[in-house]
Protein backbone atom coordinates (compact mmCIF):
# COMPACT_ATOMS: atom_id res chain seq x y z
CA UNK A 1 0.00 0.00 0.00
CA UNK A 2 1.33 3.41 -0.92
CA UNK A 3 1.22 6.36 1.44
CA UNK A 4 0.76 10.00 0.47
CA UNK A 5 2.47 12.51 2.73
CA UNK A 6 0.43 15.29 1.12
CA UNK A 7 -2.85 13.57 2.00
CA UNK A 8 -1.71 12.65 5.49
CA UNK A 9 -0.73 16.16 6.54
CA UNK A 10 -4.08 17.71 5.58
CA UNK A 11 -5.01 16.99 9.20
CA UNK A 12 -1.53 17.38 10.66
CA UNK A 13 -2.58 19.29 13.79
CA UNK A 14 -5.10 16.62 14.74
CA UNK A 15 -2.70 13.77 13.95
CA UNK A 16 0.14 15.35 15.96
CA UNK A 17 -1.79 16.00 19.16
CA UNK A 18 -1.69 12.33 20.31
CA UNK A 19 2.10 12.12 20.00
CA UNK A 20 2.47 15.24 22.15
CA UNK A 21 0.31 13.59 24.81
CA UNK A 22 2.28 10.36 24.51
CA UNK A 23 5.75 11.86 24.82
CA UNK A 24 4.69 14.11 27.69
CA UNK A 25 4.01 10.93 29.68
CA UNK A 26 7.62 9.76 29.47
CA UNK A 27 9.66 10.40 32.61
CA UNK A 28 12.83 12.49 32.55
CA UNK A 29 15.31 10.46 30.50
CA UNK A 30 18.82 11.63 29.72
CA UNK A 31 18.39 10.41 26.18
CA UNK A 32 21.33 10.24 23.81
CA UNK A 33 19.82 8.04 21.10
CA UNK A 34 16.14 8.10 20.09
CA UNK A 35 14.26 6.74 17.09
CA UNK A 36 10.84 7.32 15.57
CA UNK A 37 9.51 4.12 13.99
CA UNK A 38 6.92 4.79 11.32
CA UNK A 39 7.91 8.44 11.33
CA UNK A 40 5.65 9.41 8.44
CA UNK A 41 6.23 12.96 7.16
CA UNK A 42 8.27 13.91 10.24
CA UNK A 43 5.61 15.57 12.39
CA UNK A 44 6.07 13.03 15.20
CA UNK A 45 9.86 13.14 14.79
CA UNK A 46 9.76 16.89 15.26
CA UNK A 47 7.95 16.45 18.59
CA UNK A 48 10.43 13.73 19.62
CA UNK A 49 13.42 15.97 18.81
CA UNK A 50 11.93 18.83 20.82
CA UNK A 51 11.30 16.52 23.79
CA UNK A 52 14.93 15.29 23.76
CA UNK A 53 17.00 18.15 22.31
CA UNK A 54 20.36 16.62 23.29
CA UNK A 55 19.72 13.26 21.64
CA UNK A 56 20.72 11.94 18.24
CA UNK A 57 17.37 11.50 16.48
CA UNK A 58 16.57 8.99 13.77
CA UNK A 59 13.43 8.14 11.80
CA UNK A 60 12.30 5.05 9.90
CA UNK A 61 9.36 4.63 7.54
CA UNK A 62 8.46 2.19 4.76
CA UNK A 63 7.19 4.96 2.47
CA UNK A 64 9.67 6.76 0.24
CA UNK A 65 7.21 9.65 -0.12
CA UNK A 66 6.93 10.04 3.65
CA UNK A 67 10.71 9.91 4.10
CA UNK A 68 11.30 12.48 1.36
CA UNK A 69 8.87 14.84 3.11
CA UNK A 70 10.45 14.19 6.51
CA UNK A 71 13.94 14.92 5.17
CA UNK A 72 12.81 18.26 3.78
CA UNK A 73 11.19 19.10 7.08
CA UNK A 74 14.08 18.00 9.34
CA UNK A 75 17.28 18.00 7.26
CA UNK A 76 19.50 17.37 10.29
CA UNK A 77 17.73 14.16 11.29
CA UNK A 78 18.88 10.81 9.90
CA UNK A 79 15.95 9.18 8.09
CA UNK A 80 15.87 5.76 6.44
CA UNK A 81 13.36 3.84 4.32
CA UNK A 82 12.42 0.48 5.79
CA UNK A 83 9.72 -1.59 7.41
CA UNK A 84 9.51 -2.24 11.13
CA UNK A 85 9.32 -6.00 10.54
CA UNK A 86 12.74 -5.95 8.85
CA UNK A 87 14.33 -3.35 11.14
CA UNK A 88 17.38 -5.02 12.70
CA UNK A 89 19.23 -2.25 14.53
CA UNK A 90 19.85 -3.60 18.02
CA UNK A 91 20.53 -0.19 19.55
CA UNK A 92 20.38 0.25 22.43
CA UNK A 93 18.04 3.25 22.26
CA UNK A 94 17.05 5.48 25.12
CA UNK A 95 13.63 6.13 23.57
CA UNK A 96 11.75 4.20 20.89
CA UNK A 97 8.68 6.01 19.61
CA UNK A 98 6.04 4.17 17.58
CA UNK A 99 3.20 6.61 16.97
CA UNK A 100 0.18 5.47 14.94
CA UNK A 101 2.07 2.69 13.16
CA UNK A 102 2.05 -0.63 15.02
CA UNK A 103 -1.59 -1.32 14.14
CA UNK A 104 -0.21 -2.01 10.63
CA UNK A 105 2.36 -4.51 11.98
CA UNK A 106 1.39 -8.10 12.99
CA UNK A 107 2.43 -10.36 15.87
CA UNK A 108 2.35 -7.85 18.69
CA UNK A 109 3.47 -10.30 21.37
CA UNK A 110 6.77 -10.89 19.57
CA UNK A 111 7.05 -7.30 18.33
CA UNK A 112 6.63 -5.57 21.68
CA UNK A 113 9.13 -7.86 23.38
CA UNK A 114 11.66 -7.21 20.62
CA UNK A 115 11.25 -3.45 20.90
CA UNK A 116 11.75 -3.50 24.67
CA UNK A 117 14.87 -5.59 24.09
CA UNK A 118 16.39 -2.74 22.08
CA UNK A 119 16.02 -0.24 24.90
CA UNK A 120 18.89 0.81 27.14
CA UNK A 121 18.40 0.32 30.87
CA UNK A 122 15.93 2.98 32.00
CA UNK A 123 14.90 3.63 28.40
CA UNK A 124 11.32 4.13 27.30
CA UNK A 125 9.07 2.60 24.67
CA UNK A 126 6.26 4.99 23.72
CA UNK A 127 3.43 3.57 21.61
CA UNK A 128 0.14 5.01 20.35
CA UNK A 129 -2.26 3.11 18.12
CA UNK A 130 -5.68 3.99 16.70
CA UNK A 131 -8.22 1.74 18.41
CA UNK A 132 -11.12 2.58 16.14
CA UNK A 133 -12.12 -0.47 14.12
CA UNK A 134 -15.51 -0.49 15.85
CA UNK A 135 -16.44 3.14 15.08
CA UNK A 136 -19.02 3.72 12.31
CA UNK A 137 -16.46 5.10 9.85
CA UNK A 138 -14.54 1.80 9.85
CA UNK A 139 -17.60 -0.42 10.06
CA UNK A 140 -18.95 1.30 6.95
CA UNK A 141 -15.68 0.79 5.08
CA UNK A 142 -16.01 -2.96 5.61
CA UNK A 143 -19.75 -3.15 4.95
CA UNK A 144 -19.52 -1.27 1.65
CA UNK A 145 -16.49 -3.32 0.62
CA UNK A 146 -18.49 -6.53 1.15
CA UNK A 147 -21.64 -5.27 -0.56
CA UNK A 148 -20.74 -4.25 -4.06
CA UNK A 149 -19.21 -5.37 -7.37
CA UNK A 150 -15.78 -4.97 -5.76
CA UNK A 151 -16.43 -7.51 -2.98
CA UNK A 152 -13.98 -10.10 -4.34
CA UNK A 153 -11.29 -7.51 -5.02
CA UNK A 154 -11.60 -6.10 -1.49
CA UNK A 155 -12.01 -9.41 0.33
CA UNK A 156 -8.64 -9.05 2.04
CA UNK A 157 -8.71 -5.30 2.66
CA UNK A 158 -9.87 -5.55 6.27
CA UNK A 159 -6.93 -7.81 7.13
CA UNK A 160 -4.44 -4.99 6.53
CA UNK A 161 -4.99 -3.76 10.09
CA UNK A 162 -3.80 -5.78 13.08
CA UNK A 163 -6.49 -6.40 15.68
CA UNK A 164 -5.38 -4.81 18.94
CA UNK A 165 -5.34 -6.56 22.28
CA UNK A 166 -6.97 -5.07 25.34
CA UNK A 167 -5.18 -2.65 27.65
CA UNK A 168 -4.73 -5.45 30.18
CA UNK A 169 -3.29 -7.74 27.51
CA UNK A 170 -0.56 -5.22 26.65
CA UNK A 171 0.08 -4.55 30.34
CA UNK A 172 0.49 -8.25 31.08
CA UNK A 173 2.81 -8.59 28.09
CA UNK A 174 5.07 -5.66 28.95
CA UNK A 175 5.12 -5.70 32.76
CA UNK A 176 7.50 -8.69 33.19
CA UNK A 177 9.96 -6.99 30.83
CA UNK A 178 9.80 -3.49 32.31
CA UNK A 179 10.13 -1.62 35.58
CA UNK A 180 7.03 0.45 34.83
CA UNK A 181 4.14 0.25 32.38
CA UNK A 182 1.41 2.84 31.83
CA UNK A 183 -1.51 2.08 29.53
CA UNK A 184 -4.43 4.38 28.78
CA UNK A 185 -7.09 5.00 26.15
CA UNK A 186 -8.29 8.40 25.00
CA UNK A 187 -11.07 9.31 22.59
CA UNK A 188 -10.37 12.51 20.69
CA UNK A 189 -13.33 14.35 19.20
CA UNK A 190 -12.17 16.16 16.07
CA UNK A 191 -14.47 18.86 14.64
CA UNK A 192 -14.06 18.73 10.87
CA UNK A 193 -15.49 21.36 8.56
CA UNK A 194 -16.98 20.07 5.34
CA UNK A 195 -19.34 17.37 6.57
CA UNK A 196 -18.98 13.74 5.52
CA UNK A 197 -16.54 14.69 2.76
CA UNK A 198 -14.08 15.85 5.41
CA UNK A 199 -14.22 12.43 7.10
CA UNK A 200 -13.50 10.83 3.74
CA UNK A 201 -10.45 13.06 3.28
CA UNK A 202 -9.25 12.14 6.78
CA UNK A 203 -9.41 8.40 6.13
CA UNK A 204 -7.97 8.66 2.62
CA UNK A 205 -4.71 9.36 4.43
CA UNK A 206 -4.94 6.24 6.60
CA UNK A 207 -7.71 3.66 7.01
CA UNK A 208 -9.24 3.86 3.52
CA UNK A 209 -5.98 3.10 1.75
CA UNK A 210 -6.33 -0.71 1.63
CA UNK A 211 -9.92 -0.33 0.36
CA UNK A 212 -9.17 2.20 -2.38
CA UNK A 213 -5.81 1.11 -3.72
CA UNK A 214 -6.95 -2.21 -5.29
CA UNK A 215 -9.77 -0.49 -7.24
CA UNK A 216 -9.69 1.09 -10.67
CA UNK A 217 -10.67 4.72 -10.97
CA UNK A 218 -14.36 4.10 -11.75
CA UNK A 219 -14.81 1.58 -8.94
CA UNK A 220 -12.97 3.85 -6.52
CA UNK A 221 -15.30 6.73 -7.34
CA UNK A 222 -18.37 4.50 -6.90
CA UNK A 223 -17.10 3.12 -3.60
CA UNK A 224 -16.41 6.63 -2.28
CA UNK A 225 -19.83 7.85 -3.39
CA UNK A 226 -21.51 5.10 -1.34
CA UNK A 227 -19.16 5.61 1.57
CA UNK A 228 -19.70 9.37 1.70
CA UNK A 229 -23.49 8.95 1.66
CA UNK A 230 -23.31 6.40 4.49
CA UNK A 231 -21.05 8.67 6.53
CA UNK A 232 -23.49 11.56 6.14
CA UNK A 233 -26.14 9.42 7.81
CA UNK A 234 -23.82 8.21 10.58
CA UNK A 235 -22.19 11.58 11.38
CA UNK A 236 -24.81 14.35 11.28
CA UNK A 237 -23.73 17.88 10.50
CA UNK A 238 -23.63 20.16 13.56
CA UNK A 239 -25.07 23.66 13.85
CA UNK A 240 -21.77 25.27 12.81
CA UNK A 241 -21.53 23.14 9.67
CA UNK A 242 -18.89 20.77 11.00
CA UNK A 243 -19.00 17.09 11.90
CA UNK A 244 -17.52 15.63 15.07
CA UNK A 245 -15.27 12.64 14.44
CA UNK A 246 -14.69 10.50 17.56
CA UNK A 247 -11.27 8.85 17.36
CA UNK A 248 -10.24 6.42 20.13
CA UNK A 249 -6.53 5.74 20.59
CA UNK A 250 -4.60 3.32 22.82
CA UNK A 251 -1.42 4.60 24.48
CA UNK A 252 1.35 2.86 26.37
CA UNK A 253 4.64 3.90 27.93
CA UNK A 254 6.96 1.13 29.08
CA UNK A 255 10.21 1.81 30.95
CA UNK A 256 12.86 -0.89 30.87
Amino acid sequence: MSWSAEQYVIFEDERTRPVRDLLSALPAIGARSVIDLGCGPGNSTEVLAARFPSAAVRGLDSSADMIATARRRLPRVQFAIGGIEEWNDTGPFDVILANAVLHWVPEHATLMSALVGRLAAGGGLAVQMPDNLDVPAHQLMREIAADGPWATTLAAASASRTLLGSASWYYELLRPLCSRVDVWRTTFYHPLSGGAAAIVEWFKGSGLRPFLEPLDAASRAAYLERYTAALARAYPTLSDGSVLLPFPRLFMVAIR
